[in-house]
């Protein structure tokens, strides 16, 4: 058994909350229609009417989803893929060539310049063939060295940088290591400043694309010194340096074909020029980047309920039980009511986020956020609906069904595939604590001071006066509103009537922000150890914002004459759905067992309950829970394999 790591960082929870605060970004320039949602204002006015691309903008995007659909259905071959844990390099190459690695970067650096809507469509559709393909496109642009550069770098990086990214070279980002997980105040990679240079020294965890990367990005804490501010810091690094080592390549239950690594370094020398931002700015660039890098993933979830409806609707109807099609059992049905109408709201959440991200006009940081925990969520579900459908066909392989003469659907692989969306980029339970502090952030603003236990007694009294000020306005506002107008929104009134769920949300949105005031005065500076209660608020939030999503994007349909009686039918469906889980959310807000469960935890903490464990065998192998990340050179043979090298 290995020694434990010896350099295991020790943060207090006081300390790695301010770590993460600092990273925030804390004030609000442009409106966000989340955060209003939240704060009991449906401020519809800002995602409708349906914000649309520009007539270029479609034009391209449209001419390059075509080369790459006829790419993907003629080369990328996704059984293999998953046979040889591997993405073929020729079919690399053919991204290069179709320019796939430059999508979302400047034209002027060889990139195709793509909207946000273009890029996640195109990272649905090369998803929908082949995840681990649309895995290896996402963290080089969406993470990987393209987007942190084209906010923070400086015209020389972008120069040096941006063009091999658009044509040739692979990226990765490194911020995980093997004891630190979502909690970057014990990052232990160091940096250390020597002239010109930084010596970066450590080891990153779970790097995807660091198997075959040519550049990183790589997160590393900078001491404090004379001349140097220190903290996290951003660099880009070359990744063939000596001193890098790529000491083993990870495998997991699902996305097979994924080039994710362990990466050591050791004494590798990185030029000053090579940092992005200044010292200390590092988490504060990776949280900033995931503002928009996050759709990726919702992309991808968006063409995965696409492909479970496809599947659905095919074998339910050939299939059939008790002298009817599978689909007309209402057991079956409700299911295929469940994906058919998800997957409209998922495609609605995106394409409405990415739209507003391409025109800027407002903060999205939330609606992001909302996209990847949601969209993660309800994909999983879907392809759990669609196994269960399948029955046992959809437990046995692709490769099984076809070799005894049946259709190869990957449906198992579908759902071993998602199931790292619910953990990459921010897991569901660190996605909702996130979005809850943005959700309380005004409330925060201007009470903070006075539940913090470290504040003095005049600065309590100072914000007890400016919450006194702020609630005396918010307040009454929470109590009426135009979702109890029956006339209201009638615009939505066309055959279905969403005018009905649109009034819904306004009230429900008064009614969250109602309970979130409540929560705050009950629990007070306890309230962040109230996650549970947090998660709900977040997740009824999600819920509102699929809600005003599905119905925006079916009027914006049938204005267009696009299939808007069909649109509409779908969002009625889906908010009614919604609305039962919302409702369900409510209630147990404050009926629940989170009390019970947290002694319950403590037990078993404490081993009161190792009885219960006892009849098993347990076939894990002997190691540490943790392995050791201790700086020095590498005693591994190197596992890089770039591709084409």
């Amino acid at each position: 058994m290995s020694a434990p790591t010896e350099n295991r960082s020790t943060v207090t929870e006081c300390e790695a909350r301010q770590v993460a605060e600092a990273a925030r970004e804390r004030d609000w320039h442009k409106p966000s229609f989340a955060k209003e949602l939240f704060l009991g204002w449906f401020r519809l006015d800002l995602v409708h009417p349906h914000p649309m691309p520009a007539e270029e903008s479609v034009r391209r995007g449209e001419e390059f989803l075509a080369k790459l659909r006829a790419f993907c259905e003629a080369e990328i071959d996704s059984a293999r893929i998953e046979r040889e844990a591997r993405i073929p390099d020729e079919v690399v190459a053919g991204l290069k060539e179709l320019g796939a690695l430059g999508m979302k970067i400047d034209p002027k650096y060889g990139g195709l310049g793509l909207s946000q809507l273009y890029y996640n469509k195109a990272l649905a559709l090369v998803g929908s063939v082949s995840p681990a393909v649309g895995a290896l496109l996402s963290a080089h642009q969406s993470i990987g060295v393209p987007q942190p550069l084209k906010m923070f770098g400086t015209e020389e990086q972008k120069d040096a940088f941006l063009p091999r990214c658009a044509r040739s070279d692979i990226s990765a980002f490194l911020l995980t290591e093997p004891d630190v997980g979502s909690d970057p105040a014990r990052l232990a990679t160091t940096a250390v400043p020597d002239g010109d240079e930084y010596v970066l020294d450590g080891v990153k965890l779970w790097t995807t694309n660091g198997v075959v990367a040519d550049l990183l990005v790589v997160m590393a804490r900078v001491p404090k010194s004379e001349g140097h501010k220190g903290g996290i810091t951003a660099f880009v690094v070359e990744a063939g340096s000596e001193g890098i080592t790529v000491e083993h390549r990870n495998s997991f239950m699902g996305l097979r074909g994924i080039e994710n690594g362990v990466t050591r370094f050791h004494r590798v020398r990185v030029p000053a020029g090579h940092r992005i931002g200044p010292e200390g700015a590092g988490l504060k660039i990776a949280l900033t980047t995931l503002n928009t890098g996050r759709l990726s993933l919702p992309a991808m979830c968006a063409g995965a309920g696409k492909w479970c409806l496809k599947i659905a609707r095919e074998w339910s109807a050939e299939r059939e039980q008790w002298g009817k099609p599978l689909a007309l059992h209402e057991a079956v049905g409700a299911k295929i009511s469940f994906i058919a109408a998800t997957t409209f709201a998922l495609e609605a959440v995106l394409d409405l986020s990415s739209q507003m991200a391409d025109e800027d006009r407002n903060d999205i940081r939330i609606e992001a956020a909302l996209a990847k925990l949601y969209g993660s969520e309800m994909a999983w579900r879907m392809a759990d609906e669609l196994v269960q459908i399948r029955g046992g066909r959809g437990y046995e392989t692709a490769e099984s069904l076809k070799a005894r003469g049946e259709r190869a659907v990957p449906a198992e692989q579908m759902l071993r595939d998602l199931r790292i969306n619910r953990i990459f980029e921010g897991s569901t339970e660190i996605m909702h604590l996130l979005i809850a502090r943005e959700a309380v952030d005004a409330h925060l603003s201007v009470a903070g001071d006075l539940i913090d236990p470290a504040k003095s007694l005049p600065e309590k009294a100072k914000a007890g006066a400016q919450a006194g000020v702020f609630y005396a306005k918010w307040l009454p506002k929470l109590v009426a509103g135009p979702g109890q107008l029956p006339g209201s929104y009638g615009e939505f009134r066309h055959g279905v009537d969403l005018s009905t769920h649109l009034r819904y949300i306004e009230r429900t949105s008064r009614r969250l922000a109602r309970a979130t005031f409540y929560g705050m005065s009950r629990w007070q500076g306890r309230m962040e150890t109230k996650q549970g209660f947090l998660g709900r608020i977040v997740d009824i939030g999600a819920e509102l914002f699929a809600m005003s999503a599905a119905c925006v994007r079916a009027e914006r349909l049938r204005t267009r004459d696009e299939h808007g009686r069909e649109a509409y039918q779908l969002a009625d469906a889906f908010c009614r759905q919604a609305r039962v889980r919302v409702e369900e959310l409510f209630g147990r807000l404050w009926t629940n067992t989170d009390d019970l469960d947290r002694k319950v935890v403590k037990g078993v903490l404490g081993g009161a309950y190792t009885w219960l464990e006892e009849g098993i065998v347990d076939p894990s192998q002997d190691g540490p829970w943790i392995a050791d990340a201790t700086p020095g050179p590498s005693a591994h043979e190197n596992a890089r394999r770039p591709y084409g090298g």
